[in-house]
């Protein structure tokens, strides 16, 4: 007896759609899964038999083949389970209903019949959209998650045995809906804000240059002055997310495992700051079976690497590529998977071993040496990578003491989004979405400063040695100057200001 049910796997994080072909075939009883599985899929075995018989069904008795449809592609996981032991129940003539094409069902059984969560539900559901399947069977812990994708009937279940009453027409299971303006609207709220920082406002003001332009920065300072209470606010003054942003995010944390239960979308910017001992696998993703790393894990949102030059410097240098092309490509000898990587990134660091090279307050015991040393530990290239470089000096007594409470939060991401409704007015015809993403061409043709500040800036290029990409890059920078003022034109205060971004790093990097 032939049975087929559909499913779906993933690679990366795009799916694809599984024919589970069942043969039940007289025989010494034995179980057999072909078709590329990996570990977990022949565990599966397993776990579906014993699934069936403690559901109060009858495990056949026969030589049972599964074949996993195409058979070229590797499959992981155990989101086949549940097809699997369908497949079988309808092979043997316990499930009534002849035809499943309409519906693709996924799902992890435990022992007793229950039916597990599983990772990468919300890409699965987009691509049964694209192909025009109308119905997915997901567990209940993935209902709300998949439920994002409008044009799919979502059905969730509990237990091998109500999926079996359900096929057979014996229960009825309500479509899963949720209200997506609800869900981003109750999870775009963050508990912390900037009006929480005391003084630092030199250090605001760079931050609010880089959220407006989506432009990366290098905080350097000694331990204590407020580096990472202020990158970890960064996120409350980033524009929402919208609705094509929510669900590139989710699906990344989707098929990683990182969706918690019952969570349907993502709706605040990532924020992830690895450990400076991550591997290089870890940041960029990688493995046996190729994951996305920390850089498309803070897709749409931001990467913050505190204690830079701690960081082994390969695992630095791999961040050009993400960096420029705003994806990274992970290639294994059976496969090659390209991850969206499009983050802020936000580094800090101290400017010297013992943390104290330039603090007034405190003397610093390194030699020029260890300084030189511990600064280039972090490449020229990646430093012309990082757009915005400033100093962070320690908060004046004042400021510390006063009850003065600072500028919150939603008045600076109003500006902020102000500053990119301009740049989206901007680049309508184009690609690109925030002053970052300028090529020398856009360059060109949208950072036209006057004449005055045109001077200035030339004048600039062989007293600080700045590279070609350093020009582009303060070009870049005053453009979100002037946006954030509202202005048309880069006037020579927007090339001043921005120089400042560049100047105190080439001054701290020559010493």
């Amino acid at each position: 007896m032939l049975a087929k049910v559909y499913s779906s796997a993933l690679t990366g994080v795009d799916a694809y759609p599984v024919e589970v072909e069942i043969d039940l075939a007289r025989g010494l009883p034995k179980f057999n899964i072909v078709g590329l599985p990996d570990a977990a899929v022949r565990e599966a075995k397993e776990r579906v038999s014993s699934a069936i018989k403690n559901s109060a069904f009858e495990f056949p008795t026969k030589k049972i083949t599964v074949n996993l449809a195409p058979a070229d592609i590797k499959k992981e996981g155990s989101s086949l389970d549940l097809s699997i032991a369908i497949g079988i129940l309808k092979a043997s003539g316990i499930l009534k209903k002849d035809e499943f094409r309409n519906y693709s069902i996924l799902g992890e059984l435990a022992l007793d019949g229950s039916v597990r969560r599983v990772n990468g539900a919300l890409p699965i559901a987009l691509d049964l959209k694209k192909r025009g399947v109308k119905g997915l069977i997901i567990p209940e812990e993935n209902a709300r998650e998949a439920s994002v994708v409008d044009d799919i009937d979502v059905f969730p279940i509990k237990s091998l045995i109500q999926i079996v009453q359900f096929l057979n027409g014996e229960v009825s299971i309500p479509v899963y809906k949720c209200n997506l303006k609800e869900v981003l609207r109750q999870s775009s709220i963050y508990d912390m804000d900037f009006s929480e920082v005391k003084g630092q406002e030199h250090v605001k003001r760079a931050l609010e240059i880089a959220a407006a332009g989506s432009h990366n920065i290098l905080m350097i300072g000694p331990p204590g002055v407020g580096k990472t209470m202020l990158a970890r606010r960064i996120p409350t003054i980033l524009p929402d997310l919208s609705l094509n942003e929510a669900i590139e995010t989710t699906k990344l944390h989707s098929v990683t495992g990182l969706l918690l239960a019952h969570q349907a979308l993502i709706g605040t910017r990532p924020f992830r700051s690895p450990h400076h001992t991550i591997s290089e696998a870890g940041l960029i993703g990688g493995g046996r079976i190729p994951r996305p790393g920390e850089v498309s894990l803070s897709h749409n949102g931001v990467l913050f690497l505190d204690e830079l030059s701690e960081f082994p410097r390969h695992v630095l240098e791999s961040l050009r590529q993400p960096l420029e092309d705003g994806m990274i490509t992970v290639s294994r000898a059976l496969t090659s998977v390209t991850y969206p990587a499009r983050f802020m990134l936000i580094a800090a660091m101290n400017p010297c071993p013992c943390g104290y090279f330039g603090d007034p307050g405190r003397e610093c015991s390194c030699t020029p040496l260890e300084i030189q040393k511990h600064l280039n530990k972090v490449s020229g290239p990646l430093l012309d990578r990082i757009d915005i470089h400033i100093e962070v000096a320690g908060v004046r007594r004042k400021d510390l003491l006063g009850k003065e409470v600072g500028e919150p939060s939603a008045q600076i991401k109003e500006r902020v989004d102000r500053a990119r409704a301009i740049q989206r007015e901007r680049f309508k015809k184009t690609t690109l979405y925030s002053n970052a993403q300028m090529n020398p061409k856009h360059i060109r043709r949208f950072c036209k400063p006057e004449k005055e500040a045109e001077e200035l800036l030339r004048s600039a290029i062989p007293q600080l040695r700045l590279s070609a990409r350093a020009y582009h890059k303060i070009l870049k920078i005053s453009r979100t100057i002037a946006d954030l003022e509202e202005k048309e034109k880069i006037n020579s205060s927007h090339i001043s200001e921005a120089l400042q971004y560049r100047y105190l790093d080439r001054e701290l990097w020559r010493r």
